[in-house]
């Protein structure tokens, strides 16, 4: 299949100029910025591996990664429900944020893939399920 080539430079074009939460992005050293893009591309490639996935898609994606992976939610993406920091401020999740990389990409990047291909995927999201 025949993709698109995806960089950091690209992403931080796109993600400036038509994102609106981008301080997890633009925060990121250009070394994170490069391995979330790697885990952007290769989840979104697993999850749909019959299309070619543009740019897009993949900048979309990279900046949910992006707020994912923030010092923050990662503790709570590891499981850790609550934390202090002694006369500083204290963080309680409501629910941990055990969730697989594919949970979150977002309707933007399928439309992306749906625009690029000429399908209809329509919120296609890979789900484990438990009977």
């Amino acid at each position: 299949m025949r993709r698109l080539a995806a960089t950091v430079e690209g992403a931080n074009d796109y993600i400036n100029t038509m994102l609106v939460d981008i301080e997890d992005w633009t925060g990121a050293d250009d070394e994170k910025k490069a391995r979330l893009l790697n885990r952007a591309t290769s989840t979104l490639t697993r999850v749909f591996p019959k299309y070619v996935i543009p740019d897009r898609a993949v900048y979309e994606f990279v900046n949910v990664l992006a707020i994912a992976y923030n010092d923050t939610n990662r503790l709570n993406k590891h499981g850790i429900s609550s934390y202090s920091i002694t006369g500083v401020a204290a963080f309680n999740y409501k629910d941990t944020l055990r969730s697989e990389d594919e949970d979150l990409i977002p309707r933007e990047s399928i439309s992306a893939i749906e625009d690029e291909n000429g399908v209809q995927i329509g919120g296609k999201r890979i789900r484990r399920t438990v009977l």
